[in-house]
């Protein structure tokens, strides 16, 4: 029997395994087992748990599987952590678009000569102004109706926006709730969906331009988008819809009523019924009630506003019939050939026309006309008397402006502006230029004539011009053409197109020059020949025609409108002794006014029996109007003009007596009374 071997202790008290190597690696492991045992069992050391613990370790039953508030609270600060770092990585990578095309049209809202309002022309009826020009009190009502905390809020209403979510997923419709900036960031940038998608949107774009514009630019822009009923987009356009005046005119009671029906103008314009005038009358009361609450207004001013502000009857919206089409129509062309404005930029909108047009001659021309159709013309008896058509223009002469036109019967059902048409001859009306050119001819010799004069007494000189005109003076009165044929030859017709293009008539409207030039195969619009005939009231000085007085967009002018120099067109001898023609002719043709024992001062210039184009014309000037008025026929879809003959009756002289009572009948409404004696004009024969 072998005894195991000694073991030897060394310093430490550690014993030497004097073992193989097989019993030392069996002791190791052995030791180190007892090492961790030990280790285990040492006082004031806690066994490591789970990060999660999770279900839970030491319960038993239901309680096994209940979260501790550990894990709770970890969780909802994981989560909200996510959440905000998801609401942080949207935030940065939204960006504000550009303001959607329904936001950026408006109406180009045209007005008459006294600054009322003519027409408001375009897809939405909208006018933006600056929030300088809306009253501080219909400010202060708009935001205590709408959102009374829209000065100090982050531009959204978390509560708003939930309450939105909450009646989309129960699949009703969103009720109110959001602020001024979510409905301006709605109307300029987004659509008016009711959905999640929309309002997700809304609510970033809404942070962002809060963050980004003054609380006064979103406010302006609001007011500018907003819908009040009535077919009115933005305060400009609602206040004259409500109360007929420009925003900037709207007082504190009348603020609060545009205010109250931003809730919802089918629920609170109370016009439209007696329910609606009820609710219409709470919330105005409420909104000014509410100012008060809120320190924008006091309670001395508030007692001051007892009896609602009735708002005018709604009317249907605005429309180009009557003459306001054919108004309308002159104006876009001379906005687009004088200042550089296209149609898209018409179409965009947002101008403010201030024309020439007056609005009590515009009456008296379309009723001077349909006055004389009703009581001379017949086309239900007299076939000559169909498709009669009627174009007239009064100019004022001192500076060009066209104060009232006659287009036609109605812009929407006749197209053709009558009154701005080329097309219709001359005719006799074309004469007086033939005249005056002769006469500048006559004094071109004279001047020639006295520069070659030698002063040499001894040496002979010539005892006359080279040419002197025929007795043009009797053949315009009597409307003879054969004189005026041959002057034209004689003087050359060149000459005479000049002189009628420096007075007004367009170059492209000028017939060939053939012998029968002279006595009028140019075609002028009757704006054009009104205009043409100043020249003989304005001592030979031509005025340009023009409609529009002036032009802005959101408060900016447009250039290159309004009256032109006044031009030389013939001199002022040779006005002159036209002019005593062109006197003549009215007294002949017109005389003295009705009721009025002083005779008409006018120039006039007309059509007659001898006259066989198609066409009848009268131009009356007077110091204070040129108006132009020509009357032929015209088929739909049959280009060449229809024959006068017959034109109402026998003895209206294929027409041209119509013309001159048209002008009477206007000019005794339009004129100031006249200052000549009854006994006719003086007879200034050269």
């Amino acid at each position: 029997m072998r005894l195991p071997r000694k073991r030897r202790a060394d310093r430490t008290g550690n014993t030497e395994d004097t073992c193989g190597p097989e019993q030392r690696e069996g002791a190791e492991r052995t030791r180190r087992t007892t090492s961790r045992a030990k280790s285990r069992r040492r006082p004031g050391r806690k066994a490591r748990r789970p990060l999660i613990d999770f279900p839970r370790r030491g319960r038993r039953g239901w309680r096994r599987w209940t979260p501790s508030w550990k894990l709770t609270s970890g969780l909802f600060l994981l989560f909200a952590g996510a959440l905000a770092g998801l609401f942080t990585a949207v935030y940065m990578r939204v960006e504000i678009p550009n303001p959607h095309d329904s936001a950026s049209r408006q109406a180009t809202v045209y007005y008459w000569a006294d600054g009322s309002r003519m027409v408001s022309v375009g897809d939405v009826n909208r006018q933006d102004v600056e929030l300088s020009q809306v009253p501080d009190s219909v400010q202060h009502a708009v935001v205590a109706a709408e959102n009374a905390d829209f000065y100090s809020d982050a531009g959204v209403s978390v509560t708003g926006i939930g309450r939105a979510a909450v009646n989309i997923v129960k699949g009703k419709e969103t009720q109110g709730g959001s602020t001024i900036t979510q409905q301006y960031v709605k109307n300029t940038y987004l659509s008016q969906d009711q959905t999640v998608d929309r309002k997700i949107k809304e609510l970033f774009l809404s942070l962002k331009v809060s963050r980004r514009q003054p609380k006064s630019e979103i406010l302006e822009g609001y007011l500018n988008t907003s819908w009040f009923g009535r077919d009115a987009y933005g305060v400009q356009a609602a206040s004259y819809a409500y109360y007929g005046i420009p925003a900037k005119e709207l007082n504190p009671s009348q603020g609060a009523l545009l205010a109250a029906v931003l809730k919802g103008a089918e629920s609170f314009d109370p016009s439209l019924s007696a329910a609606n005038h009820q609710r219409a009358e709470d919330r105005w009361s409420w909104i000014l009630d509410r100012q008060v609450d809120t320190g924008s207004m006091s309670a001395g001013e508030r007692a001051k506003y007892t009896k609602f502000p009735e708002p005018k009857p709604p009317v249907k919206p605005t429309s180009q019939a009557g003459q306001i089409g054919y108004l309308v129509d002159i104006v876009n062309k001379s906005l687009k050939s004088r200042s550089g404005i296209t149609d898209k930029d018409l179409a965009g909108g947002g101008y403010n026309v201030h024309t020439t047009f007056e609005k009590d001659k515009v009456l008296a021309l379309a009723k001077a006309v349909e006055q004389v159709r009703a009581e001379r013309l017949d086309p239900e008896k007299r076939t000559e008397d169909q498709y009669v058509e009627v174009g007239a223009a009064s100019i004022r002469p001192k500076d060009g402006a066209i104060v009232a036109v006659y287009g036609g019967s109605d812009a929407i059902e006749h197209f053709t502006n009558n009154a701005d048409t080329s097309g219709v001859p001359a005719a006799s009306a074309f004469k007086p230029f033939v005249y005056a050119a002769a006469l500048e001819k006559e004094f071109e010799g004279k001047e020639r004539f006295a520069e070659d004069a030698d002063p040499d007494p001894l040496k002979p000189r010539p005892t006359k011009p080279p040419m002197a005109p025929m007795d043009l003076h009797s053949a315009l009165v009597n409307s003879d053409h054969t004189p005026f044929v041959e002057t034209g030859k004689k003087i050359g017709l060149k000459r005479v197109k000049e002189l009628a293009v420096a007075s007004g008539l367009r170059e492209e409207s000028m017939a060939k020059l053939e012998p029968t030039f002279s006595i009028g195969t140019s075609t002028p619009s009757a704006v054009r020949l009104a205009s043409a005939y100043t020249a003989f009231v304005n001592e030979g000085r031509a005025t340009e025609p023009y409609s529009v007085a002036k032009v802005e967009r959101n408060g900016v002018a447009v250039d290159g409108l309004g009256p032109a120099k006044p031009r030389r067109a013939m001199s002022s001898e040779a006005a002159s002794i036209v002019g005593a023609a062109l006197r003549q002719v009215s007294w002949s043709t017109v005389g003295p006014s009705s009721g009025q024992g002083t005779y008409l001062p006018s120039w006039a210039g007309k059509t007659g029996p001898n006259d066989h184009m198609n066409s009848a014309w009268f131009i009356g000037a007077t110091q204070e109007l040129s108006t132009s008025v020509a009357m032929f026929r015209t088929k739909p879809e049959v280009p060449p003009l229809l024959p006068m003959q017959g034109v109402g009756g026998p003895d209206s002289e294929r027409g041209s007596a119509f013309p001159p009572l048209i002008w009477k009948a206007y000019n005794e409404v339009a004129a100031s009374a006249p200052s000549f004696p009854a006994d006719g004009p003086p007879q200034n024969r050269p």
